[in-house]
């Protein structure tokens, strides 16, 4: 089945069968990958020791998201 037909066919879905669909595309986009996490976990920890040592200084929520 080719892309158009596809998404031909998925339009003719109803809203809550559509929802459905995105989100097992999502999902199969999104495989977990525990080497990534090891990596991710290390720099949390690099980067919270640095902040505790002084040698680093935090930013508020506020200056990188900006007011809610």
């Amino acid at each position: 089945m080719n892309t158009k037909l596809l998404i031909d066919s998925a339009l003719k879905l109803s809203p809550a069968e559509r929802f459905t669909l995105i989100d097992e595309l999502m999902n199969s986009l999104d495989r977990p990958d525990p080497s990534i996490d090891r990596l991710w976990v290390k720099e949390a920890e690099l980067r919270l020791a640095e902040h505790r040592a002084g040698r680093v200084s935090g930013i508020s929520a506020s200056d990188v998201v900006g007011e809610f």
